[in-house]
């Protein structure tokens, strides 16, 4: 693998890890407990018992503070189902910064 790929791979990798951070900080202060540890796999609804008023405290915050654009006709049933679900749709929305290419 050419170097310039699998630096820009693990600067991907890094950005994710960022946001599932972010996520878990902003989960903590919503749900007024503190959530430790964040996996993938955690049900956003069942696992963190996180109710409709909590998600669009959570969206909201998120669209303060890492600039997330939330379109209420793109939250599918599948970006409630996981943290992975969820990261990845934070993940599309975030500004992205110009790329060279």
């Amino acid at each position: 693998m050419p170097p310039n790929l699998i630096k820009a791979k693990k600067v991907e990798l890094m950005e994710r890890h960022e946001i599932v951070e972010h996520v878990r900080i902003t989960l903590s202060a919503v749900l007024g407990r503190e959530i430790v540890e964040l996996s993938a796999d955690v049900r956003l609804l069942e696992d963190l018992e996180l109710n409709s008023m909590r998600f669009i405290e959570l969206l909201t915050a998120l669209e303060d503070t890492l600039g997330v654009e939330v379109d209420p006709d793109s939250l599918e049933p599948e970006v409630f189902q996981s943290v992975d679900a969820f990261v990845e749709y934070v993940s599309n929305r975030m500004p992205q910064a110009e790329s060279g290419t």
